[in-house]
Formats: structure tokens, C-alpha cells, sequence
């Protein structure tokens, strides 16, 4: 039976990125897999020399995502896939030209637009100093974009489920100063609260912040939100509150009263963030994840003895969860076009911990 759970936890796979949060931790399932991947310590160095050359034009974006309005990209789209079709035979560019057909009716536009986590695997010999932490609630990422007088709520997929009034700059007709202001921002969804945690910012009233360092863009969003009174209340203009998650540096002692203090909500787990990261989409090894038990191991550090640091029954039967073989990685790889990176949820909810194999592959908040 052994050799048949270990055969059968071999042969699925749920994602094709290194370290993918859809699967659990590859140190703590006690398995060895048979393909080789670029060590996440080389491919950190590669993000951060990739981000020194990209240069794009995040202000269009920007508006784009506010506006609605892509038809230069929609443009530039048809000819490159016009191109490729007279590259094919006849029969191939009919059947391509369906498929076209059919992603153009998923709302691609919105999809892969949130930086998404990796599990820390190894753990970056610079970690006290070029790096801090995040702790999260249990909730589901969302994409806000606040602009033209409304606030949208897009899932990772690019997905709008919801559209409403808020306080955040162009989100609400009184405020958004005839759609020139707009916000976008990175969030965690909290339903029983009826709260968007802002994780992080891409945009504040017209001004893009993407290539920032993380630095600079957790102190501009902390900064920013104070200024806007109410925006943490439930009121008619703001019926769901925004409330802007703390950061801490990565320190041992952080770490440990990070772990310690009472928090106005579940905590799903801890992203760690490097300091010189810009805000890019997809996922990526500069941004590391963590359910609090983990902490112990992966780090090596002393934690105290709290519910958030006792390993939940499922923790030693890992093995039956792999759902993944990690491929090999020799190239920066984009995001999945099918949204495809990381679960629902950051990862598994407490109201789901019964059934650890399903919720790993349903849960879930992408790094």
C-alpha cells in the first residue's frame, strides 16, 4: 500500500512552477523528486537582474486596468497572432483560429495581475537584513481597481465578482474627480469581515508605483491610506472596509513576536518579501510563503509555543499530498495564461483542515 500511495503521489501534477504554493512545501513532504530544478537562490538573483532591464510602461497599464480599454492591445494581439496563422497549414489555422475565439471570451485582461508567492524553500542567507514579512488573514486574493466613480473586485483568474462604492481615490462618484483618479491594488478578501486587507499597491490616484522596491511601496500605501478618513469603516459610500497590512522586518525576534501577537483575524500564514523587489505579476522567488508551523523548520529558529506554531494532524502525512513534480527550470518563466499559479486561497482556510488533499487543491490567496 505504501509503494502504491507513493507511486500514485508521483504521477499528478497541479502546477508546473518550482515551488508552487498549490503543492505542499517540498522540504517538509519527504519527498524526492526525479527532476532537477534551478535552485530558488539563483533564479532570486535572476528576477532582480531581469526587473534592472525591463522597462514598461506602467503608466498605459495602469490605465488600461482602470479604463476598460484595450483596444491598442487587442490591436496588437490580432497581428501577432495574424502572423502566426499564415505561418500554418489551413486546417491548423481554423482550429487556431477557434481557440482564439474562445480565450478572447475569458476576461484575460484582468487575469494574472497579482505578484504570487513561491514556498520559501531555501532561505536567503541575507533574510534578516534584504528582506520583511507580512502576516496574513485567511481570505481570497483580489485584484481592486478603483476608478470612474466605482470599485471592482477581480479574482486572480480576471474574474469581476463584485462592483461597488468605496472611499480608495476614483472609487466613488463623488470622489473621482472626473476619472482621472485611480487606484489599484493587491488584497485579501476576509468575507466574514467584510474587509479587503490591502497586501499591497500598484497605483494610487493616477500614479503607478510598480517598478518601486517593496520598501518604498509598503510606506507610500501606509502612508496614503491614512489620509483617507473613513476608508476603514463600513459606511453607505465604503460598504466594505480597507484596512492596510503591517509589515516587520525579518529579524528573530520579528519573527517570534510576529508569531505571538493576536491578530483582528485568522492568520492563513506569513509572505516574505524581498526589500529590492518591484510589484511584477506572476509568480515569483522574491516573494516567499509560510504557514506559521512551518516557520520552526524551514528557519531554524526558536517560536513560541502558540496555536498559530502547533502543526495541524495533516503536517506528517505530506506524502499523500504531492500533487506535482517539479520540472526543469533553466529560463525566467511569465505567468500561466490560464491563471493557473497559485490556489484560491493563500492556503488552506481553518474551516477546511478535515480534508487536507482537496483543500490544498482548492483552497486559497500568489505569494
Amino acid at each position: 500500500m505504501d509503494e502504491l500511495t507513493q507511486a500514485l503521489s508521483t504521477t499528478f501534477a497541479v502546477s508546473r512552477e518550482p515551488n508552487s504554493t498549490s503543492a505542499p512545501h517540498p522540504r517538509l513532504a519527504q519527498y524526492k523528486s526525479k527532476f532537477s530544478v534551478l535552485e530558488q537562490t539563483e533564479r532570486r538573483k535572476r528576477f532582480l537582474d531581469l526587473q534592472k532591464l525591463k522597462r514598461l510602461d506602467y503608466v498605459n497599464h495602469c490605465r488600461r486596468l482602470a479604463d476598460g480599454d484595450w483596444t491598442e492591445a487587442d490591436s496588437e494581439e490580432e497581428e501577432a497572432e495574424e502572423k502566426k496563422n499564415e505561418q500554418q497549414p489551413q486546417n491548423d489555422a481554423e482550429d487556431e483560429g477557434m481557440e482564439i475565439e474562445q480565450r478572447k471570451k475569458l476576461p484575460k485582461y484582468y487575469a494574472n495581475q497579482l505578484m504570487l508567492s513561491e514556498w520559501l524553500v531555501d532561505v536567503p542567507a541575507d533574510l534578516n537584513t534584504e528582506w520583511v514579512l507580512v502576516v496574513c488573514p485567511v481570505g481570497k486574493r483580489s485584484l481592486v481597481v478603483a476608478s470612474k466613480g466605482s470599485t471592482a473586485a477581480y479574482t486572480k483568474s480576471g474574474y469581476c465578482v463584485n462592483r461597488f462604492p468605496s472611499l480608495l481615490p476614483g472609487g466613488n462618484r463623488h470622489n473621482s474627480s472626473m476619472g482621472k483618479d485611480y487606484t489599484i491594488l493587491d488584497c485579501i478578501y476576509n468575507e466574514v469581515n467584510r474587509t479587503y486587507y490591502i497586501l499591497d499597491v500598484m497605483c494610487w490616484r493616477g500614479h503607478p508605483v510598480y517598478d518601486c522596491p517593496t520598501d518604498f511601496r509598503f510606506y507610500w500605501l501606509q502612508s496614503k491610506v491614512q489620509e483617507v478618513e473613513g476608508l476603514s469603516e463600513i459606511a453607505k459610500r465604503n460598504p466594505f472596509r480597507f484596512v492596510s497590512l503591517n509589515s516587520a522586518d525579518c529579524s528573530t525576534e520579528s519573527i517570534q513576536l510576529a508569531l505571538a501577537q493576536d491578530y483582528p483575524f485568522s492568520v492563513d500564514g506569513l509572505l516574505f518579501y524581498h526589500r529590492q523587489t518591484h510589484y511584477t505579476p506572476g509568480t515569483t522567488p522574491l516573494v516567499g510563503w509560510l504557514r506559521p508551523y512551518m516557520v520552526a523548520d524551514i528557519l531554524g529558529i526558536e517560536v513560541p509555543q502558540v496555536p498559530l506554531t502547533i502543526k495541524p494532524d495533516y503536517a506528517s502525512h505530506q506524502l499523500q499530498q504531492i500533487r506535482m513534480h517539479k520540472k526543469t527550470s533553466s529560463e525566467v518563466r511569465p505567468a500561466d495564461q490560464q491563471g493557473r499559479y497559485e490556489l484560491e486561497h493563500l492556503s488552506t482556510p481553518e474551516t477546511e483542515k478535515e480534508d487536507p488533499v482537496s483543500n490544498h487543491r482548492e483552497a486559497h490567496m500568489e505569494s
